[in-house]
């Protein structure tokens, strides 16, 4: 297997044969590099599978984020903020610090308090940065939505968390045009009757001047001075809805004082930070990977980061390496779906900027194919860059897999996502639990806890122990088959349940099916995922239409726009193929494996236990139909 080795020079070995000899012990030592208000009484406690860390600690993510670095860093940049249509600024962490205490008491003067909940449904600006922020720093419980949602999304996150304050904008900027936020807000209100107060940024006209609307500005005409909450360790800082695969999404509950230290710790592990980086991620906010690693690592570790609101190849496709050279970005951290898109336009876009700077790469999201490892290496980082393929999920917090340059420095394999961090005991088993041998298929499981893991779903402790907790005794399963080569590294292979990865995002297929069978014509529906160079995953539909439901030649136009307008436009199905009846075992088990076949032209493979083979007729009809 060809390999890189390439480091930065960091070999501290002592790390990770500390977190060996006592994890618990390790990660207590990890957390001490944080400022507590109240130490705490008890490092881990363990219910299997709930855990509680730093028991008895208090502290606030905001001061530890803002306060922490006021005199040694107050004029250091934090944000440095690029729009799609050129605009720029550049706050620095005292701009933040005193932004974020402004809006803090802006919260409170609106009857916000310790525990409560806050939707946030705002473009990439540095105000979804400060709102997170605020929240935190008295105690509430923030839940960002993804501005690319539609309002029956918005609104069940909304109802589900039991919001009564809602921040948003006018609008946010996507390919050159206004995406209208507002007006999917006021859709959303219309399902959500829970809402007191909607505060509004404007951009290009002021919100109505009638409740529930409050100005983002009126409402940040308050004093520079809020004193951080004393936040238990265990008290919730966040819900982020993830989709599951029974259909609604689940609200992942992560507290405060683990979650701080695992980010804050996996961040420097990881990147390596230096005091003059400049960090650039490309994920959006309303994504995991947009908490953990653009609104809190960063400033925990006072590191100054770009942040850019739009698509990355608008106007064209040397927009990211624009950036990167005008701000002399040190690292920069993306998808594998945004590398595959810029790689069709050509080596001669990346290699006609001075991306020089470059010291360090980072993919997530999904694994990143060899092939785009080597042009991400050879082409955007010159051949000097080591890449950190990086696995994790919202509900793990922060990185559970990936090279660590600011600790060791070990070869590194294009395609796999290297060892586990530090205090994991990770595995690949079988269906009976047992390790698998070296480079055989398996299923990843996590055998102890670690400070990250969330707390439990939001209001349904049982599924969190059915999803993650029920299929091996003892671990953690995310759900992903991987194998262990004889090297010990970890190979991500993909999803092992109905869960497709489209762009990095998670979307399941019960909720797309769901979706496509509240239309009126439709009796029943399967989803499947298709391999996409671009994407990942391509979204694939088969509905069966109701009995009378006449002339059907529309339908597959309708569930498109269905789809993009109840989930979100990242949702939009690829394909619809509209087909009388579905395969089905004799158990009444719809047959996706067989679909998949049958899309991609392969061989159908084993039937035995189908109740009605007819039924691949009418699907292969579908589909020559389609492609002639």
């Amino acid at each position: 297997m060809e390999s890189y080795d390439i480091g930065l020079g960091n070999n501290d070995a002592t790390v990770r044969s500390e977190a060996e000899r006592d994890y618990v012990r390790f990660w207590d030592d990890q957390a001490r590099l944080l400022n507590w208000f109240e130490p705490w009484t008890q490092t881990l406690q363990w219910d299997p599978p709930f855990a509680r860390w730093f028991v008895g600690g208090v502290t606030n993510i905001s001061y530890n984020a803002l306060d922490a670095h006021q005199d040694a860093r107050g004029d250091k940049p934090a944000i440095l903020w690029e729009g799609e249509d050129g605009a720029s600024r550049i706050l620095t962490y005292r701009d933040m610090w005193l932004q974020v205490q402004r809006a803090a008491n802006g919260l409170k003067s609106l009857g916000v308090k310790k525990g409560d909940r806050v939707t946030v449904y705002l473009p990439m600006v540095p105000e979804l940065i400060i709102t997170m922020m605020a929240c935190a720093r008295i105690g509430a419980v923030h839940t960002v939505v993804f501005s690319g949602f539609s309002a029956g999304s918005l609104a069940e996150r909304i109802n589900d968390s039991g919001s009564e304050v809602v921040v948003t904008a006018d609008i946010g900027y996507r390919r050159g045009r206004p995406v209208r936020l507002m007006g999917v807000v006021e859709d959303a209100l219309a399902k959500a009757p829970s809402v007191r107060h909607v505060i509004v940024l404007s951009r290009e006209s002021a919100p109505p001047d009638e409740p529930p609307y409050v100005s983002w500005d009126d409402m940040m005409e308050q004093p520079e001075s809020c004193a951080a909450e004393p936040v238990g360790s265990t008290d919730p800082l966040f819900i982020l809805y993830t989709s599951g695969t029974t259909g609604r999404p689940k609200g992942v509950l992560h507290g405060t004082g683990g979650y701080m230290t695992h980010i804050h710790s996996t961040f420097r592990w990881a990147f390596d930070i230096r005091d003059d980086d400049i960090y650039f991620c490309t994920a959006d906010i309303g994504w995991v990977t947009g908490h953990s690693y653009v609104a809190y690592a960063p400033f925990l570790c006072g590191a100054t980061q770009i942040i850019y609101e739009g698509a990355p190849d608008y106007p064209d496709a040397s927009r990211l390496w624009k950036i990167i050279e005008k701000y002399r970005a040190t690292i920069f951290y993306t998808t594998p779906t945004a590398l595959r898109m810029l790689i069709k336009h050509g080596d001669h876009i990346p290699k006609s900027h001075d991306l020089s700077a470059l010291r360090l790469l980072g993919s997530v999201g999904e694994p990143i194919n060899p092939e785009v490892w080597k042009w991400y290496y050879r082409v955007v980082g010159g051949s000097r860059c080591p890449i950190i393929d990086t696995w994790w999920q919202t509900e793990t917090g922060g990185m559970l897999i990936s090279a660590l340059p600011g600790i060791e420095t070990r070869p590194l394999k294009p395609g796999s996502g290297t060892v586990s961090i530090p205090g994991l005991d990770m595995a690949v088993l079988d269906e009976n639990g047992n390790d698998v041998p070296p480079d055989t298929k398996g299923y990843l499981a996590v055998r102890n806890p670690w400070p990250g893991m969330m707390l439990t779903l939001w209001k349904d402790d049982q599924k969190y122990k059915d999803v993650y907790w029920s299929k091996f005794a003892g671990c953690y399963y995310p759900g992903d088959y991987a194998r262990i080569d004889e090297d010990g590294y970890l190979w991500l292979l993909g999803r092992a349940d109905d869960i497709l990865k489209v762009s990095g995002h998670r979307i399941g297929t019960a909720e797309l099916e769901s979706c496509v069978v509240s239309h009126d014509a439709i009796a029943e529906s399967a989803v499947v995922g298709m391999p996409n160079e671009v994407k990942g995953e391509s979204i694939v539909v088969f509905a069966v239409p109701r009995e009378g439901a006449g002339d059907t030649g529309s339908l597959g136009g309708e569930i498109r726009k269905l789809v993009a307008g109840a989930i979100g436009p990242i949702a939009k199905p690829d394909s619809v193929y509209v087909v009388p009846s579905l395969p089905k075992t004799r158990s009444g088990k719809i047959m996706r494996r067989l679909l998949k076949n049958m899309v991609a032209g392969d061989a159908v493979g084993d039937t035995t236990t189908m109740e009605d083979a007819s039924a691949l007729d009418g699907v292969r009809a579908a589909i020559s139909d389609q492609h002639g």
